[in-house]
């Protein structure tokens, strides 16, 4: 892949860059239509592929939050067209990677020697390159060492990349601007954070040590002396990317193992220690063919509030539920339903997350829920895509739900993902997690 030799800082280059994306979006919509006009019978699959490449392209140039907006929106299965979902994907781990005397200057500025004079040998092409940032090999000592660069200007364009992302995302994704305003900004705080690699040092040691303890996880030990407010060292860790591994076609047992491993992870993570790893793409786990799993990338970490916590968690609970008045009340303290709604409103939207949370809870209800049961997840996709295209939701004035609910969603749809791809059959049995406490 060809690698870049900079990247645009400066507001004014980066509002630019897209803007000319802008137009060439643009040019592809009359292209389309223009087909249309020819043939009535052309889809909006090739503008779509048209409009995903331009704009991809432009993201993966600039780096940085736009770039990350793009990861998280990939994740999402049935929210964008398959045209988006497939090129944005790219982000998680094939992103154009930095020249090698950028990567030096980077190491010189905030650490004050090059790579050479750290390390015993360190390769200057990157082993991947993401949205913030990339990752190079070194050794020292004998040790095999993954040592991530953040990408220059990323920290100081988040609020602005994200003003001038916005408007993509609107259309894209069909949101209305009231919801994205709401969650814009839940996205800027955790972009900034994820920018800040100090915390995410910080974050890396005290989450894996806490974790260490569950059964068939890996985690690399971290270097602080290595490493600075634009630089992490850590060990290099060995397997496979979730696509790579499938094709190895491993085991079912082996399959269960890793599924079981990353369900007792997220759920010792949000009831014991009520923040949890808050970006599950594929791009941040190592799969190995013993059945244990390497985890690293905490960047991104939703610290998760004790009374959303409380609300949130009430919805796995059928009991509670079937009280009307109790219901109501969870609903409206996770800002689902307002107190601005009528009662047909109340009536309405309540019986749409009814529904919706009985979907996605029932493999909390379960001693042991198989993942790989694909009629459950065409049932949710099916649904959100109603949902996704309900007048009454894409009207509403009101964004509905909490904007903590947003990287928790997010969690959980991508654990799903994941562990849909892998058809684990596993134990979800809400007792685990306390057999999981140490």
């Amino acid at each position: 892949m060809k690698e870049q030799s900079n990247i645009p800082t400066s507001k004014v280059e980066r509002a630019r860059r897209f803007v000319t994306t802008g137009l060439k979006v643009g040019t592809n919509y009359i292209k389309h239509y223009t087909r249309k006009l020819i043939d009535p019978s052309t889809t909006k699959e090739s503008l779509h592929q048209d409009n995903a490449a331009d704009i991809y392209d432009t993201l993966s140039s600039l780096k940085g939050s736009a770039l990350k907006v793009a990861q998280m929106l990939s994740m999402d299965k049935g929210m964008l067209p398959k045209a988006y979902t497939e090129k944005f994907a790219m982000s998680q781990y094939s992103a154009p990677p930095l020249s090698g005397p950028l990567v030096v200057n980077t190491f010189v500025k905030t650490l004050g020697k090059t790579p050479a004079q750290l390390y015993d040998s360190f390769d200057m092409k990157a082993s991947n390159a993401a949205s913030i940032g990339q990752v190079h090999k070194a050794v020292k000592n004998g040790k095999e060492l993954a040592v991530k660069i953040q990408y220059p200007g990323v920290a100081n364009s988040v609020k602005s990349d994200l003003r001038i992302v916005k408007p993509f995302a609107i259309r894209i994704v069909g949101m209305n601007e009231v919801d994205m305003d709401k969650y814009f900004e839940e996205i800027e705080s955790k972009l900034l954070e994820e920018t800040d690699y100090k915390l995410e040092l910080r974050r890396s040691m005290d989450l894996s040590d806490a974790c260490a303890h569950i059964p068939n996880l890996v985690f690399p030990t971290y270097y602080p002396e290595w490493s600075s407010d634009r630089i992490i060292t850590m060990d290099w860790l060995h397997g496979a990317h979730l696509k790579e591994f499938l094709q190895t076609n491993p085991s079912q047992e082996v399959r269960n193992s890793i599924g079981q491993a990353l369900w007792d992870f997220y759920q010792f993570q949000v009831h014991t220690l009520k923040q949890v790893h808050a970006d599950p793409h594929p791009g941040n786990f190592l799969m190995h063919p013993d059945g244990t799993i390497g985890i690293f990338d905490f960047g991104c970490v939703k610290e998760i509030p004790g009374d959303f916590y409380t609300n949130y968690f009430c919805l796995i609970d059928k009991e509670i539920l079937k009280d009307e008045q109790r219901r109501h009340e969870i609903y409206t303290n996770l800002e689902m339903i307002h107190p601005t709604d009528t009662p047909k409103e109340i009536e309405f939207f309540s019986g749409l997350f009814q529904h919706m949370i009985d979907l996605l809870t029932l493999p909390f209800t379960l001693p042991t829920f198989d993942f790989g049961n694909e009629a459950y997840f065409n049932e949710i996709y099916a649904y959100m895509d109603e949902l996704y295209n309900m007048k009454e939701i894409r009207e509403s004035k009101v964004a509905r739900g909490s904007r903590h609910s947003l990287y928790i969603n997010r969690t959980y749809f991508g654990l799903y993902s994941i562990l849909s791809d892998l058809k684990a059959n596993i134990i979800t049995d809400p007792a685990r997690i306390a057999q999981l406490q140490r």
